[in-house]
């Protein structure tokens, strides 16, 4: 890639924070439209489930895969070619005339989001390569999160109550063809120096490991467990079949390699734990505000607020800490933070309480805010900038299949009411990752990595020139 004035860099970043705030606001709008929909469509809680984790799922399945392609063949063309399908995929889901066509159309929807966000952050690792400056570039980046959170409620809300829940994806067809045209125009053209070769029983094996756990997850308080149990045997054989498999190719689809890095493998797993508690958390909330209080959808928005706020407030907070003191106090915060709402709601039942209700959103809103900066950063740092696209697709497979799991585990267990201390675990799993894998320890094996996947690059390089 060119290297780039200071200007042309800010408006590189902000077309490609455009695609993170449509895949970001469709999630936390859809989300608030679900009792709307539930109504209108003759939808079962299976059935909202399987709105929210259709796209998350298929956007988990394939981010990888749209990472190393994006390396491989240019990122601007991919990430164009995901706006033209993110785009074209809401003009379907607002026009689904059933809940089975919905879901299919999120599918659609969710082909076009694997190439945008991973992708994105590519392109924002190439483009800012100073390490504080690319720091604070992720601190912009996970501040669009905030904005979505603080935005989408009230947009889904607003569109909900006045013209409908159709109406929500409505609102990614103009930004989404504005990201595109200025995409064309000014993002340079950008890939790795040497192609990756496509990885097609890896990528089957992510497909069928990822869905049939989902699968198995959603359907087994409907189905029983004899019924989803095939589904749980796919799921661990295509597990194993992954670990057996992929460090016997030369370019996986999955570079174990990588895992090597307790950095690495601690933002992974940070990643997992965070966005499966606020999967959770917003389908547990949509679902209590409206459902139990009778909110309409516009005010339960209104709620959420003391939620989006802190979001919005702490991530460019957390992107200058993870710039300056590296990701440790970031973490903490966060993982601290996210443990006390839901421990919060678990133990004193706090949504019956006006007072206690927003102290638990802020509090959830200020971990949120402060774990997504140090969980992007320490996942492209350290790693060959020819593999930004890969490294950065398994921290946005892992943010994805998180969220997939959480909605599936908290919908599967509503009727035991043990959601939150569900949701109280995946704060604890931040917190102690995030301290196990920041210290001095840590930061050796990442460097130790880096060093081993850095020779291998070489020798792979010079057996291609021979």
């Amino acid at each position: 890639m060119p290297e780039l004035s200071p200007r042309r860099r800010v408006l590189v970043l902000a077309i490609c924070c455009m695609s993170l705030l449509i895949v970001s606001l469709d999630t936390t709008a859809l989300n608030v439209s679900l009792p709307a929909m539930q109504r209108d469509l003759g939808a079962s809680t299976s059935g909202l489930q399987w709105t929210i984790d259709a796209y998350t799922l298929v956007l988990a399945s394939l981010l990888m895969l749209a990472g190393s392609t994006a390396d491989r063949i240019g990122r601007k063309r991919v990430f164009m070619t995901g706006l033209v399908l993110f785009t074209i995929g809401s003009a379907l889901c607002s026009a689904a005339p059933s809940l089975e066509s919905l879901i299919v159309f999120r599918m659609v929807q969710a082909v076009g989001g694997s190439m945008l966000n991973p992708v994105a952050m590519s392109i924002i690792t190439n483009t800012f390569t100073e390490p504080r400056e690319r720091a604070r570039a992720i601190g912009v980046w996970g501040g669009v999160v905030g904005i979505s959170m603080a935005a989408g409620p009230l947009v889904g809300g607003l569109l909900v109550d006045s013209v409908g829940w159709r109406a929500i994806f409505w609102v990614n067809l103009p930004v989404g063809l504005a990201a595109l045209l200025l995409t064309l125009r000014f993002v340079p053209e950008s890939r790795a120096p040497r192609a990756r070769r496509l990885d097609p029983v890896g990528q089957l094996l992510v497909i069928s490991l990822f869905g049939a756990l989902t699968y198995a997850i959603i359907e087994a308080p409907n189905a029983g467990f004899a019924s989803v149990l095939p589904f749980a045997a796919l799921a661990v054989a295509a597990l194993l079949g992954l670990l057996w498999y992929e460090p016997r190719r030369a370019e996986p689809l999955i570079d174990l390699r990588f895992f090597r890095s307790a950095p690495f493998s601690g933002a992974t797993v940070i990643a997992v734990g965070a966005f499966a508690g606020l999967g959770g958390f917003l389908f547990l909330s949509t679902l209590y505000l409206q459902n139990v209080r009778g909110l309409d959808a516009l005010h339960a928005g209104l709620w959420m607020l003391p939620m989006a706020a802190p979001t919005l407030l702490c991530a460019p907070l957390s992107g200058r800490l993870v710039g300056s003191r590296g990701p440790r106090l970031s973490l903490l915060v966060a993982g601290t933070a996210m443990t006390a709402s839901a421990a919060l709601f678990a133990l004193f039942d706090a949504e019956t309480s006006d007072v206690t209700l927003i102290i638990g959103y802020a509090l959830f809103g200020v971990g949120f805010g402060f774990v997504n900066a140090p969980i992007t950063n320490t996942a492209v740092s350290g790693m060959p900038r020819a593999q930004a696209g890969v490294a950065a697709a398994v921290a946005s497979t892992s943010r994805q299949l998180g969220q997939t799991l959480g909605v599936a585990v908290v919908g599967a267990v509503l009727a035991a009411g043990v959601g939150y201390w569900i949701i109280t675990g995946c704060g604890l799993l931040v917190l102690v990752a995030g301290l196990v894998t920041s210290g001095g320890w840590a930061r050796g094996t990442a460097e130790r990595a880096a060093e081993r996947l850095e020779s291998a690059e070489v020798r792979d390089a010079s057996r291609v020139v021979a």
